[in-house]
């Protein structure tokens, strides 16, 4: 029975039964009467239909409107299409491709093979390379939304690929510069080994193999530095350091005992910043060691620290030498990148020690520039910001 649409006909039955009972022990039917009105009628008010409840609006279809929210300030780049029209694109995705991507055919849009072959056909995941530039990697990944419309989404690869590749180059970089070395010093001790060998060799060969392991000692060294400070190089320092003071200490232990005549300082007093003082030290000494090295051997080498604009520190180290060609400025900062190889290992360089330099300065939150003209020398200018300036 529906309880929605029939009366309580069962206990309409017990109030009458109950009424004729009443009648039979002698009661008035008058008084019997009334009761089975009241009876009655607070079974029928009691008695109501329960609502029906209503199932809740299919919300399973998204619209155009809801999707231009959704994606409009998403992290990656995101395109909708309407059947093969694009309908929507985010702000990543216009600066991507361009403003004129709203109602262009897809396939003309993305204008690649392999981001068309995922477009036709049946996969929901390709990775396409050369999409934007020829050594660029993305992967797009599509979704179908509801009827005819389909999400494509933009992933970056290439930051990825380029660590990966960063990774391999410094691993093969730094097999060869210590195979090097090592494979003299093999060949100079089997040599040693046999009989024979005069005296004068002798002393020739352990030269060598002094020198050759020192190189090593140097590189490993250099090495562990670069990795300790790109290890801490989301960790600005925070303590307050004397800059002059360890400005002229690391351009001295630079130079050393041997050089430090050729040094010409110009170094302002009381200068504070919130630095790491060993990053520093190692920083001067990377560049007086290159300035003296490279410089020529009969000019000073200028090493300078003055108060700049809007409490900057302004250093300054600048030799006399033949200088570097503008075409490998650029390049300077990348590890064991040399304008003259030969030359640089002659002279016991590794390679790093600009490489070490640049991380240095991007952990304290400075700045360097290198200026060369040739046959005038080299300046590097960095500026670090003073205690007054992180106050």
């Amino acid at each position: 029975m529906d309880r929605n649409s029939a009366l309580p006909w069962p206990s309409m039955a017990i109030a009458v039964s109950g009424c004729v009972g009443l009648l039979v022990l002698g009661v008035s039917w008058l008084v019997v009467a009334v009761l089975l009105l009241l009876w009655l009628a607070s079974l029928l008010l009691h008695y109501q239909a329960e609502p029906k409840l209503e199932p809740p609006a299919s919300s399973d279809t998204i619209s155009r409107e809801n999707l231009t929210k959704l994606m409009e300030h998403s992290s990656l780049p995101l395109l909708v299409a309407d059947g093969d029209r694009v309908v929507e694109v985010n702000i990543l995705a216009r600066e991507l491709l361009g403003d004129h991507l709203v109602g262009q055919d897809i396939r003309i849009a993305l204008r690649h093979p392999d981001a068309i072959a995922l477009i036709e056909g049946t996969k929901e995941q390709a990775t396409v390379r050369g999409l934007i530039r020829r050594r660029d990697i993305w992967q797009i990944n599509r979704q179908r939304v509801n009827g005819s419309l389909t999400v494509l989404e933009l992933v970056n690869r290439t930051p990825e690929a380029d660590i990966g590749r960063a990774h391999t180059d410094f691993v093969a970089n730094a097999s060869h510069e210590l195979r090097t070395p090592l494979a003299s010093i093999i060949g100079y001790a089997e040599t040693l080994s046999e009989d024979g060998v005069p005296e004068e060799k002798r002393a020739r060969f352990l030269d060598t193999i002094t020198r050759e392991a020192r190189r090593m000692s140097a590189l490993v060294e250099d090495l562990m530095s670069l990795s300790r400070v790109e290890a801490e190089k989301h960790d600005q320092p925070r303590a307050p350091i004397n800059l002059s003071e360890i400005v002229e200490r690391g351009a001295r232990d630079g130079a050393g005992p041997q050089r430090s005549g050729r040094l010409d300082l110009h170094i302002a007093p009381h200068i504070e910043a919130l630095g790491d003082s060993q990053q520093i030290e190692q920083l001067l000494r990377n560049l007086v060691d290159n300035a003296l090295k490279y410089g020529d051997s009969e000019q000073p080498v200028t090493v300078s620290l003055t108060r700049g604009q809007r409490d900057m520190a302004m250093l300054t180290v600048k030799d006399r030498g033949p200088g570097i060609p503008a075409e490998h400025i650029p390049h300077l900062t990348r590890r064991f990148y040399r304008t003259d190889p030969g030359r640089s290992r002659a002279s016991g360089g590794t390679g790093l020690g600009l490489a070490i330099v640049k991380h240095v300065i991007e952990r304290h939150c400075g700045h360097m520039e290198i200026r060369s003209e040739v046959g005038v020398g080299t300046e590097v200018l960095i500026k670090l910001p003073t205690a007054a300036s992180n106050g």
